[in-house]
């Protein structure tokens, strides 16, 4: 590479933040006292004193020379550790650095270490470590990484840190998480163009609920929801608790109630492309500059404008995480015996149904039918739940096979 390596977001005031946590800023000359720690001895390299494959010798009948006197009590744990004073921003061998990914670029990482932004290499060893997911590492991510030796090389990430939260979606056989270390997912849908999909939203809802994350649903585009079939969306989320807000980021209806979600809390925004993901956080933050796109008029649906997800750091002092949007959501981690624990408002209900393993799509005594003839579930969230059930049964059924 050319000159020193550049983040995607200049003018953005992620750069050179601590982003640990997620929205604790801390300041960049904040002195970090040192804590002590056991970690393992250094490999050795060398060649062992003797060898020891005994057993080979023996079967071709070599004469085995050992030690007349050989200790072989087994030692502490402690006896095999050693004590090191580690700063808070380094791994216990002093050679990592510690940073958030805050974008990917191709098979890149940009990561902030709370001084500067480097750009890194993933360690081949740590993909193939983590290959049944698309890659390894993800916006949002904490990792260890090796810094650049000089100012036009790129770093190399070594480890992932166990991720508090994650948002996760199939491509395939193979896991892709869009987001990692974020409170809330932002599910945005549009009153139109492209129409609303509330199969589409519950798919997200349950990647989100599995994920350790709290749902939104945001309804976009209200200005054009002649009809009110995306109020009354709206309306259904709310009387669950996810929100259920309605904004226009052409008319500036709801985005100071979709601002104020955003306060002291990570998010992450996920939909369809073209809901207006973009354009909504242009209106939130005036002069951010993201990019935004058209709607294809021959297929109603967006076209792709945000290609990566990116981490963002707001002046309302929070952290958003802008994906490009995907016109499907497979959640096939989820069980087809476990998908009613993902509709929460199912929760209540299911005890009272006469058998102990109903589906609640064609038993009777069913309670939670029940519920959605009388009015206390929505039919629209029953579809949903009947729909995936079939799906992940099929699946299932498949791999069985």
């Amino acid at each position: 590479m050319n000159g020193p390596p550049q983040s995607s977001l200049t003018g953005l005031p992620c750069r050179g933040h601590n982003l640990d946590g997620m929205g604790k800023s801390k300041g960049q000359n904040a002195r970090r006292a040192g804590r002590k720690v056991r970690v393992d001895f250094r490999a050795n390299r060398n060649q062992p004193s003797r060898a020891k494959d005994w057993t080979r010798l023996h079967r071709d009948g070599q004469e085995i020379e050992t030690s007349a006197v050989e200790n072989v009590a087994t030692k502490g744990d402690l006896s095999r550790k050693r004590t090191v004073i580690v700063s808070e921003d380094r791994t216990a061998d002093g050679e990592h650095l510690v940073g958030t990914v805050i974008a990917l670029r191709g098979q890149f990482a940009e990561v902030d270490d709370g001084q500067r932004v480097q750009l890194c290499t993933i360690r081949r060893v740590l993909r193939t470590r983590l290959i049944h997911q698309r890659a390894p590492v993800t916006v949002g991510d904490r990792v260890q990484f090796h810094p650049a030796s000089d100012a036009t090389g790129e770093g190399v990430i070594e480890k992932v840190e166990p991720r508090r939260s994650e948002l996760i979606r199939f491509a395939g056989r193979r896991e892709h998480v869009v987001a990692a270390n974020i409170d809330q997912a932002m599910i945005v849908s549009s009153a139109d163009l492209p129409p609303p999909k509330p199969h589409l939203i519950d798919r997200y809802i349950i990647s989100a609920l599995a994920g350790r994350m709290r749902p939104v649903v945001c309804m976009n585009k209200i200005d054009l929801d002649a009809g009110g079939q995306a109020r009354q969306i709206a309306a259904m989320y709310a009387s669950i608790g996810y929100g259920g807000i309605c904004t226009s980021a052409a008319s500036g209806e709801g985005i100071d109630a979709f601002r104020e979600v955003f306060h002291g809390k990570s998010t992450v925004l996920a939909g369809q492309s073209g809901v207006g993901k973009s354009s909504l956080l242009n209106a939130v933050q005036p002069g951010l500059g993201l990019r935004v796109g058209d709607i294809c008029e021959e297929t109603a649906k967006g076209r792709h404008t945000t290609t990566t997800a990116q981490l963002l750091r707001l002046e309302i002092g929070a952290y958003v995480v802008d994906t490009p949007g995907v016109r499907s959501f497979d959640v096939t981690m989820i069980p087809a015996g476990q998908i009613e624990q993902f509709f929460e408002e199912f929760v209540p209900f299911i005890p009272d149904c006469k058998f102990a393993d109903c589906t609640h799509r064609h038993e009777t005594g069913c309670a939670v039918k029940q519920a959605v003839e009388s009015g206390a579930i929505h039919p629209l969230r029953h579809e949903s739940y009947t729909r995936l059930y079939d799906e992940r049964f099929d699946v299932q059924s498949t791999m069985n096979r």
